[in-house]
């Protein structure tokens, strides 16, 4: 799906751009002593005077990190005299300096024309386990970091272990600001869901309920999942599972104390997968927890289905093409010709790519094949350079450039999200 990369930092990726354009006149270094902030002492550069004037220097480290400025004098004894950076150039201060044919400025913009060059034609891997089938929902958001679908498939069997059903209320330790009912209308699995009613001005963070279960050994297991819907938007953390192997106290005591993650949408319900903190600490969880934990406010709030799961005995079946779909305009993803039957009630996994993010600093990853990037870059500073010798020059790197396109794995089973 997407070509064999080192992933280098664009930092990394210009410096060889440098090395391509100018070999062993491309100077890496760091000041030797440090003055004001127009002086680039460096003792290790050599040269006589002058000859740098005109040139760039890039700051990479320091108060200076990513600051480019112009050469106005050399001494040539190692002192350049340069525009002023934003704070005085230390001792130790790495950087760049490049000739004046090749301002560092445009080797970024070369290197962002190479990524979008390849978007479309490479993506950069993503999959997601957000969403669960219910065996009825037809509509599903696709999560926002896909750009294309190439597989969708649905989780086939796992090892699991109940922790609470959600079919009944939470009566070991009750809280009046909480109004509990089981709701038989609205529910994703069994034959109901907790609904809890909060409408009271007394309620406080820190707030909770809790509900014996049977004991139960979780120390198999790495992850809670469940469903949560809110009236109001919950962000993350705004509800707490909590679990232990006595009565829940609400305090560090607890063997688990797991934050409910955000919903995005009032009155929907949200698959959550939340990692266990200790499992090796949960060999007889025999009670269970739910608490306000931030932002009170009234609102309604259902859980359903909540229980422990090794994520790492998942066995995965792809969904045939033919049952799902994408509505683009939407951004979302439609179960067709009984898709949602044929899945069932199954954790849904989505295999496909974002497009390559563009470089926005020194430390970003490159999410597009190294060789082509370095070998475009450097193409194209040679075809805007003034030296009458370097168009010619340009073409070969340009042609390594194509090369490395060419060799990107052909993309199949495609389907575009944006």
């Amino acid at each position: 799906m997407s070509p064999v990369i080192q992933g280098l930092s664009y930092e990394s990726v210009r410096v060889e751009v440098g090395y391509n354009l100018m070999g062993g006149d491309f100077f890496v270094s760091s000041t030797t002593s440090g003055l004001d902030t127009t002086s680039v002492i460096d003792t290790s550069l050599k040269g006589g005077a002058d000859d740098h004037n005109g040139w760039w220097v890039v700051a990479t480290s320091g108060s200076n990190d990513g600051e480019i400025r112009r050469v106005t004098d050399d001494n040539g004894a190692g002192d350049l005299t340069a525009d002023a950076f934003g704070a005085t150039v230390p001792s130790g201060m790495t950087y760049e300096l490049w000739h004046e044919w090749y301002p560092p400025a445009a080797i970024l913009r070369y290197c962002n024309q190479a990524i979008i060059e390849a978007t479309g034609k490479t993506y950069d891997p993503e999959e997601d386990v957000s969403l669960h089938s219910d065996g009825k929902t037809l509509r599903f958001d696709i999560p926002s970091q896909f750009a294309m679908l190439n597989r969708i498939e649905k989780r086939e069997a796992f090892t699991s272990a109940e922790i609470h059903a959600c079919n009944r209320v939470f009566d070991e330790r009750e809280d009046t600001d909480f109004g509990q009912e089981v709701d038989t209308e609205d529910y994703k699995r069994g034959s109901g869901s907790l609904k809890i009613t909060i409408v009271t001005t007394s309620l406080s963070a820190g707030d909770f309920m809790t509900d014996s279960i049977t004991s139960v050994d979780l120390s198999g297991m790495t992850h809670l999942e469940g469903w949560v819907k809110a009236s109001t938007t919950l962000a993350a953390g705004d509800f707490v599972v909590r679990l232990d192997d006595g009565a829940v106290q609400g305090n560090s005591t607890d063997k688990e104390v797991l934050s409910v993650p955000a919903t995005t949408k009032a009155n929907t319900w949200t698959y959550f997968r939340v990692a266990l903190a200790n499992p090796e600490n949960d060999t007889a969880i025999a009670s269970v927890g739910l608490e306000y934990n931030a932002n009170p406010v009234a609102n309604t709030v259902w859980f359903d289905d909540i229980k422990a799961v090794n994520n790492d005995s998942a066995a995965w079946k792809p969904i045939d093409r033919h049952l799902w779909r994408i509505d683009r305009n939407a951004q979302d993803l439609i179960m067709i010709n009984g898709g949602a039957s044929s899945v069932g009630y199954r954790l849904l996994k989505l295999i496909g790519g974002d497009k390559p993010a563009l470089f926005t600093a020194d430390s970003s990853t490159n999410e597009v094949d190294d060789n082509y990037v370095i070998n475009y870059a450097t193409g194209r500073a040679l075809m805007a350079s003034r030296r009458p010798e370097d168009p010619q020059r340009a073409q070969f790197f340009l042609n390594r450039a194509e090369a490395a396109k060419q060799a990107f794995p052909f993309l199949s089973n495609v389907r575009q999200v944006i």
